[in-house]
């Protein structure tokens, strides 16, 4: 199969890449390296897939018509796989103009090329943020999800819209998968634990928002890129689909708990800094994963004490 992922050189994107070329998918890699982390990182992330025959990669912007033109003209796609978003939430409550332009209008852009090219397969990456400070727990897709409290939250939702719409009027195949706070390893900087782990091999103290009760259902890549793969299969079994299915691991974990799982897997006891709630984060995030598991025979596998066990080999191998 022929596939296009947009943000590819993300920690997702890369992860995806290399399962779903291990099983002789021929990728086709956009990424416009954008500075919000360091662009050495991306290529490291880049490195293993650099070298197979069945991987090309484009630097550029989703937001750039003629470069997704040249693309789509250049390769019969089969499957787009929408990874390429501005991330972060407290970021997007400074600067939403510029989460708007990339997450909804190249969105928009990306929907716009693949009905000019008859591609009409797509998995679109969402986000559990959509749910806000949902009072309903576990969080289930059905809920209702109209009241978003960052910009970020708000465009992914939009993005959900806006694929339903090329469902509806251009009969397009569609799943949106609910990320929930994935981690291990290649995990963007700026997320709680690569940044703890910074902060602790540098003896420095870690940033805590809030009293430590928050949570945050933590999910391994390698779980959410099985969760992918399985879409795949699901998407391509369907004349017609259109679906929203959470990926988490239906097991949320409270900050304190995890700065204590921390604490053991690296031995050392964690200096503290305590602040004040930050505006736009959610209290807790949960999946139910009952649909996941039905359409997909989703089951993510790896416990929080396995998956940081394996960040902190990854870290340390690449301090």
């Amino acid at each position: 199969m022929r596939i296009l992922i947009t943000g590819i050189a993300g920690f997702i994107g890369s992860h995806l890449a290399e399962r779903l070329i291990s099983e002789g998918n021929e990728i086709i890699g956009i990424d416009n390296f954008d500075s919000f982390y360091s662009r050495s990182q991306k290529e490291k992330n880049l490195a293993a897939l650099s070298i197979s025959p069945i991987f090309k990669l484009y630097e550029g912007d989703i937001c750039d018509s003629d470069f997704l033109q040249t693309i789509f003209s250049s390769h019969k796609i089969e499957l787009v796989i929408h990874l390429a978003a501005k991330a972060g939430v407290r970021p997007s409550i400074l600067d939403p103009e510029s989460y708007y332009n990339v997450n909804v209008m190249g969105t928009l852009g990306l929907l716009r090329t693949m009905q000019n090219h008859s591609v009409k397969s797509l998995i679109f990456a969402s986000s559990s943020s959509v749910y806000g400070n949902n009072k309903k727990i576990p969080f289930s897709e059905t809920d209702n999800v109209d009241f978003p409290i960052s910009p970020y939250a708000a465009s992914k939702k939009a993005g959900e819209l806006l694929t339903y719409t090329y469902h509806h009027l251009h009969h397009f195949k569609v799943m949106n998968l609910r990320f929930f706070t994935v981690y291990g390893p290649r995990q963007r900087p700026d997320l709680a634990i690569h940044k703890f782990f910074n902060n602790i091999y540098k003896s420095l103290p870690i940033d805590i928002y809030g009293d430590g009760s928050t949570s945050r259902d933590y999910t391994y890549v390698d779980d959410i890129v099985e969760g992918i793969f399985q879409s795949i299969i699901y998407l391509k079994s369907k004349k017609s689909i259109y679906e929203i299915v959470n990926l988490g691991n239906n097991s949320p974990l409270s900050l304190s708990d995890l700065v204590w799982n921390l604490e053991l897997i690296i031995g050392t006891t964690i200096q503290k800094k305590y602040y004040n709630t930050q505006e736009g984060d959610v209290d807790k995030t949960f999946a139910d994963i009952k649909k996941a598991r039905q359409l997909l025979g989703f089951n993510p596998e790896t416990t929080i004490e396995d998956g940081l066990r394996k960040f902190k080999i990854w870290y340390e191998a690449n301090i």
